[in-house]
């Protein structure tokens, strides 16, 4: 295992292949005890006046089991209870450490990667997810062994407890976000829950609002999380929106923070989609807080100009739901998210919620009696390419030969246009991902191949295709 000065944290937690460093069984206990200790001298008196308590989650992978039962170990070994509430999305986490007065809470998940990952996220006691500065002390007792000798016995040993209402407590939470008038009776929905987290309270959601659904993807097995379904596979959704004659469709990925919608006519309503068709929305109904969007650098430009267009302003902020959630705190703004699908609608939600984000424009859609296409409409999108290269290091551009003058070359033709070019690696994946956006669709796939060629040729990883 890394020495002290390692980093374990990414962009959104600890992630990575199971059972190999850093999410193997090891470790977890170790963070466990790490959490534990951090959280219990936060605050001397924890939120429910009793023993300190941590609330741990996880999403559908066969090693969540391994990981649960560590992390719970170490948790316990510092003297800290815990509620164990089992499969449930990643925004359901959050609510139910909020909701429990927990002092924090764990979601062990790797998101919209493939089963064989898997990853462990930690929120605070309000629902939000960790400073900075809590993840570096965390890294640093893992590491340092300065704990070592803390160690609680007989009665003060912490206790774990099943929590068996936590996925009530959570549908009860989404079904709020609607105002209580409102039903979803005469829509039919199609679900894919990516036989993942939210396997169990998506349609149990949908169907207490009256919806009509058709749901796919709602039987895991531990294998087949994401597996050519759910939020990163659209596709198989839009093609079941033909076949039922459905109103609206709705894939998530692994964990839930993440929604994807599908309209009437099978085409994706991805996330700059949704946040069109919510923000101008809350902008004619004057609940846009600021009036103001936080976007990241990914959104395109059209989004920007349709929100500006309407009187509000769009913030930009770098890569990954976090930033966006450090910005709308900042700033207290209550509508922010990225392309991907991460939605934060902060009157509801301390994170990316998709049930929220797909309940909030179905009920737009019923308000105002339009199709999810009609809505769509709202819009214009500028013409963009996206790429990505898997890669088998992340060595920087600028060691890579030719990559930044390509990029450079492709700024400057496209900056005459108000076009502009992003290259960055993944944060939680072995890919570089390269996006160009212009007026005209072939420059920007020419330069997108150039680019790309130059990162394969280099740092592409040939087993990974």
């Amino acid at each position: 295992m890394s020495q002290a000065g390692s980093k374990i944290f990414g962009t959104d937690g600890v992630r990575g292949r199971a059972n190999i460093e850093p999410v193997t069984a090891e470790t977890a206990l170790k963070l466990g005890r790490a959490a534990g200790h951090i959280f219990k001298n936060l605050e001397r008196q924890s939120r429910s006046r009793g023993r300190h308590r941590i609330v741990i989650g996880k999403d559908t992978r066969l090693s969540g089991y391994m990981i649960e039962n560590a992390i719970t170990a170490g948790v316990l070994s510092i003297g800290v209870d815990v509620f164990v509430i089992g499969p449930l999305p990643t925004p359901g986490v959050a609510y139910v450490t909020r909701s429990l007065r927990a002092d924090a809470g764990i979601v062990i998940t790797a998101s919209h990667n493939p089963y064989d990952d898997n990853g462990i996220k930690f929120f605070r006691a309000d629902g939000y997810k960790l400073d900075d500065e809590i993840e570096t002390r965390i890294e640093d007792l893992v590491f340092s062994g300065e704990i070592e000798h803390v160690r609680p016995t007989a009665h003060e040993i912490g206790k774990a407890v099943r929590i068996d209402d936590a996925l009530g407590r959570y549908i009860e939470f989404a079904k709020a976000s609607l105002p209580r008038q409102m039903t979803l009776e005469g829509m039919r929905v199609v679900v894919d829950c990516a036989h993942g987290a939210a396997y169990k309270s998506t349609p149990c959601v949908l169907r207490e609002l009256g919806a009509e659904l058709f749901v796919y993807n709602n039987e895991p097995d531990g294998r087949n999380i994401n597996r050519e379904c759910g939020s990163m596979f659209p596709a198989m959704i839009c093609d079941k929106m033909r076949i039922h004659g459905a109103d609206i469709g709705i894939a998530h990925d692994g964990d839930a923070d993440r929604v994807l919608l599908c309209d009437e006519c099978g085409n994706v309503v991805d996330g700059d989609d949704i946040m069109a068709i919510a923000a101008l929305d809350m902008l004619r109904n004057e609940t846009l807080t600021e009036r103001t969007l936080i976007a990241t650098v990914m959104s395109n430009s059209g989004l920007i100009a349709a929100v500006e267009a309407a009187g509000g302003r769009v913030v930009r902020t770098s890569v990954g739901d976090r930033h966006v959630i450090d910005e709308m705190l900042r700033s207290g703004c209550n509508l922010g998210g990225e392309p991907s699908g991460h939605l934060i609608f902060r009157d509801y939600a301390t994170t990316g919620d998709g049930l929220v984000a797909a309940l909030q424009i179905m009920g737009i859609m019923k308000r105002e009696d339009k199709r999810l296409s009609e809505l769509s409409k709202c819009w214009q999108r500028f013409p963009q390419v996206y790429r990505n290269v898997r890669v088998s290091e992340k060595r920087p551009f600028e060691e890579l030969d030719d990559v930044v003058d390509l990029i450079r070359g492709a700024e400057a033709e496209l900056a005459a246009t108000g076009g502009y070019v992003l290259v960055r690696y993944s944060g939680t994946e072995p890919k570089a991902r390269v996006l160009l956006e212009g007026h005209e669709r072939t420059v920007l796939e020419l330069w997108a191949k150039r680019i790309c060629e130059a990162i394969r040729s280099q740092v592409g990883d040939v087993s990974g295709g």
